[in-house]
């Protein structure tokens, strides 16, 4: 396995060849093979069945847009949310493929990493596009619900766009967000960057039409949409837009149904699969997938952010997914997420009774590297794996969970100016399924960072830290002062004020070679090792 390893760090430095739909599809060809389905479909509605299918697939299929670990489509977005916020972070090492993100280099636009995370997107609208131009006026009750659900993948598209390319609604909303493209003709050469309220109008739209069209509806499995999604998505809209009344609302409407992981649930390595009572929507990755060749089998959650897989870099490369210690400091002894992460002795509770095939436990075992390596003080066990040394890495992702929108309906409350009633929906959850000690008022923190600081404990690793940081108008704040204060490596330890430019990401040239009305993020400069010591972030102060 180390030469395959090898091998795959030479590719590393090859670009994508692959350009988004955005980037690469003339309006004219795009209206014809559109009519074309529509076509298809009016004569064989059961046609619209696979490309349906596949773009749920599309979320997470690794290897789509490029042959190399670091291309797992929205999952991967997801993951570097997390790699270029605060509290998450791998070894600067040579098998790090994320250190971009760690470094915040990532905004060069000759870089992988940002054209799969824009590109990704794009291809899923494109696909979207498509499909709901499959469809005339006339069509029957189960086609609006894919149309219904295909918009929802478009929505969580711009989505996912809008929050990395500016600033959060509230202070941004009139600035220039990402390009718009629908089922409608489109200059592909001179279409202009919408701005961030004209992104969120037509996310808006696609979601009032689901939530109107999957109420009551059913679906084949989680990893499809049905009204609580619906909802779930649109709650985390209008948190963006500050529109309070509107997101709580919302977060209730997803969680009927649903009931929080248990203590004793999440006291062994978990959110795995997709059956988990508590998740309203994930990601059903099979071996199908991970074994579909090339390098299939790395490119996946299992293979970086889970620490219990046989075939994956994170195991045999030493490049385990940790939590930043100034965030782990603040956790308290008596609150079991405490363990979701080793502590400086590679002990967890959550170990307790695991052996890692051919070893008396699963920390400290070590075959030289062929699939394991000792784990490092920090490492995450929050995400388990089916079987400890799978060799199929076929775990799911999840996408939302019921914890998220309580949490939701908690800060809804206390920017209502409920706090009483905010409090008791956060001890509600954190002492019945997380800490039986805990209290909301207990704390330095005003309720609004204490909500946040749950959020970043409970949802770590599932892709909000960046999103959460820009819409609170929060600084980047990995380091207090001095190296002691942090396990960052030395390169991404550093802080950034909320409004540093640098924190948006760039346009891939491929959209600035082809788009002439584009006018690219601008400003800022690549941090450098202990730049801004003095920032707080209301959190880990």
């Amino acid at each position: 396995m180390k030469r395959i390893f090898i091998l795959s760090f030479i590719l590393a430095g090859f670009a994508l060849s692959a350009c988004s739909d955005i980037e690469s599809v003339a309006p004219e060809s795009a209206r014809l093979i559109s009519t074309q389905v529509q076509e298809t479909y009016a004569n064989a509605p059961d046609r619209a069945k696979a490309p349906f299918a596949g773009m749920f697939t599309d979320i997470g299929m690794p290897c789509k847009l490029a042959n190399n670990p670091d291309d797992w489509e929205f999952l991967l977005i997801l993951f570097c949310n997390d790699m270029e916020g605060a509290d998450a972070l791998i070894p600067d090492s040579g098998y790090n493929w994320f250190s971009v993100c760690g470094e915040l280099s990532s905004r060069s636009a000759n870089y992988r990493n940002p054209r799969l995370r824009y590109s990704a997107p794009y291809n899923m609208i494109g696909s979207v596009n498509t499909f709901l131009n499959g469809f005339g006026e006339d069509a029957n009750p189960d086609q609006i619900n894919m149309m219904a659900q295909a918009r929802v993948l478009r929505a969580w598209s711009y989505l996912l766009l809008a929050q990395n390319y500016q600033f959060n609604y509230q202070i941004a909303g009139d600035k220039p967000c990402v390009p718009i493209v629908t089922q409608e003709p489109v200059d592909y050469t001179n279409n202009p960057r919408a701005t961030v309220k004209e992104v969120y109008d037509l996310i808006l739209e696609d979601l009032n039409y689901a939530v109107e069209h999957l109420e009551g509806s059913t679906r084949a499995s989680k990893m499809y949409i049905d009204g609580n999604v619906a909802h779930g998505m649109r709650a985390r809209v209008y948190l963006d837009m500050g529109e309070w009344q509107k997101a709580y609302d919302d977060a209730v409407k997803a969680a009927q149904g649903y009931t929080p992981a248990t203590l004793a649930e999440v006291s062994k390595p978990a959110f795995y699969d997709l059956s988990e009572h508590n998740w309203i929507w994930g990601y059903d990755m099979t071996p199908a997938l991970t074994q579909s060749g090339g390098n299939s089998m790395y490119a996946n959650p299992s293979s970086w952010l889970r620490s219990f897989s046989g075939y994956s870099y994170s195991a045999a490369c030493q490049v385990y997914t940790c939590i930043n210690t100034m965030l782990w400091n603040q956790i308290p002894a008596s609150d079991i997420r405490k363990q979701w992460w080793v502590d400086e002795n590679l002990e967890s509770s959550l170990l307790d009774g695991l052996k890692w095939p051919g070893f008396d436990d699963v920390a400290n075992a070590n075959d030289g590297g062929d699939t394991k390596l000792p784990y490092i003080p920090y490492t995450n066990v929050k995400f388990g794996c089916i079987t400890v040394g799978t060799q199929t890495n076929d775990e799911d992702m999840v996408l939302m969970r019921v914890e998220e929108m309580i949490l939701i309906q908690a800060e809804c409350q206390a920017h209502l100016g409920n706090n009483s009633q905010a409090i008791q929906i956060l001890e509600n959850f954190v002492k019945n399924n997380r800490n039986p000690q805990y209290s909301a008022t207990a704390t330095s923190r005003n309720l609004l960072d204490e909500i946040w600081f749950q959020r970043r404990v409970e949802l770590w690793g599932e892709g909000f830290f960046v999103p959460d940081m820009h819409r609170l108008n929060k600084p980047l704040v990995r380091f207090h002062d001095n190296e002691n204060s942090t396990n960052m490596p030395a390169a991404f330890r550093f802080n950034l004020p909320a409004d540093d430019p640098w924190l948006l990401m760039r346009f891939v040239n491929g959209e600035l070679n082809t788009n002439f009305a584009i006018v690219d993020n601008t400003g800022g400069h690549q941090p450098v090792t202990d730049e801004n010591p003095s920032l707080r972030d209301g959190v880990t102060d």
